[in-house]
């Protein structure tokens, strides 16, 4: 299933998206009280296969009579989980190329992680798979492209084993880890250059793990205006999902809802020659396949006071 979060008479709703229409849950018999999608993620797999039966028996007429299906090109879609309970989970330098172009970059000896490589992004940074990315040119006006695969956990669990770690992913999404790159090297560290407001574009909706044969099999491409600045394969990763869970796990629990980005291929902004960074009026497109499209324009912003 690919399901969604958007809005609809000003409400943030939970949808269904299959083909061209998006359906709500709450519409459906058992789900009144499933509004939003951590509320359907802490049903577990039973609530899944519930959700599918009441698909199955709902008519197409039924949900519209109760006004609960929508052309999906007249809905709003939110990011999937738009306020996520914890900080997103990320790792960083997970493909080889851009373990090397990030180093070299910045004027280190190229080399591979040794281990996985985990830093957060703020909850603050999600927003919807089609808004834009903020640049507001007092805080950074050198902002960076990542696409990423999400992973959506569905069980809670610790100390989970390689060998049984799939079986705690609810599904998969889109993320772009955008990056303040000044930011980053300013602070020494990656958390405060990740977690710029609107940083996080995801979506547009999260497709089951049921739906996806392999995770390590997923083309993922990135473009600024049209031009290719990012093309690899979840194949590639240094540390796959497996290998993720289990270290990420090891002593620290895993919680239903939790989000984790898988790390980006080579192409980013600040390791070109010459470097290139975001700017307003650029459009930027982040897909992985299988799962999804994000579409989001760059927009200038001023600071509050």
């Amino acid at each position: 299933m690919r399901l969604a979060t958007y809005r609809a008479d000003g409400l943030p709703r939970l949808g269904v998206v299959r083909g061209e229409q998006i359906s709500d849950v709450a519409a459906l018999p058992g789900f009144a009280q499933t509004t939003d999608m951590l509320s359907l993620i802490d049903q577990g797999a039973g609530g899944l296969a519930k959700l599918r039966q009441a698909l199955d028996a709902a008519s197409e007429a039924e949900l519209r009579q109760k006004g609960a299906l929508h052309a999906l090109a007249d809905v709003h879609l939110l990011a999937p989980i738009p306020r996520p309970r914890k900080n997103i989970f990320c790792l960083g330098r997970n493909y080889v190329e851009h373990a090397l172009e990030s180093t070299l970059a910045r004027g280190d000896k190229g080399e591979v992680p040794e281990d996985p490589i985990f830093f957060t992004k703020a909850t603050t940074t999600v927003s919807g798979p089609y808004d834009p990315i903020p640049i507001d040119p007092k805080v950074s006006e050198r902002i960076d492209w990542e696409v990423e695969l999400g992973v959506i956990i569905g069980r809670t669990g610790k100390n989970i084993p390689a060998a049984q770690a799939l079986e705690y992913i609810f599904g998969y999404t889109v993320i772009n880890d955008v990056s303040a790159r000044d930011l980053q090297a300013r602070h020494k560290q990656w958390f405060k250059g990740k977690s710029l407001d609107g940083s996080c574009p995801m979506g547009p909706w999260i497709v089951t793990a049921d739906e996806i044969a392999d995770p390590h099999a997923l083309g993922l491409r990135l473009r600024v205006n049209g031009v290719v600045k990012q093309e690899s394969n979840t194949r590639l990763l240094i540390y796959n999902l497996p290998v993720v869970i289990e270290t990420l796990s090891a002593g620290l629990t895993l919680e239903v809802g939790d989000i984790i980005a898988t790390g980006t291929p080579a192409g980013v902004g600040f390791a070109r020659n010459p470097p290139e960074f975001l700017k307003p009026g650029d459009l930027v497109e982040a897909e992985v396949d299988g799962v999804g499209l994000l579409r989001n324009p760059v927009a200038r912003v001023e600071a509050n006071a």
